[in-house]
């Protein structure tokens, strides 16, 4: 199946968006002045909120990149051929 430039730049970016989105909520959990994330602030007891939201994150992280990877291969396949769209 071969993907149009259209469709490449669009998986591509949002694979782009999904890495940085995730990260910086990543980052965000870690620093966690809520109260939430951690048991009385300690970074050595995570709770349940935690660790749902680091699996969430993992998750949409790991995805993001797969389909930035299909993007990307997208883009690669149409410099080779001629356009179609």
């Amino acid at each position: 199946m071969k993907l149009s430039r259209r469709t490449s730049w669009f998986l591509t970016a949002f694979g782009v968006w999904s890495v940085i989105i995730w990260s910086t909520f990543v980052k965000n959990l870690w620093k966690d002045s809520g109260g939430q994330a951690f048991v009385n602030g300690d970074h050595s007891q995570p709770t349940a909120f935690f660790w749902v939201h680091l699996l969430l994150a993992v998750t949409s992280f790991v995805l993001g990149v797969a389909v930035g990877a299909v993007g990307v291969r997208g883009l690669r396949a149409t410099r080779r051929s001629p356009a179609t769209d």
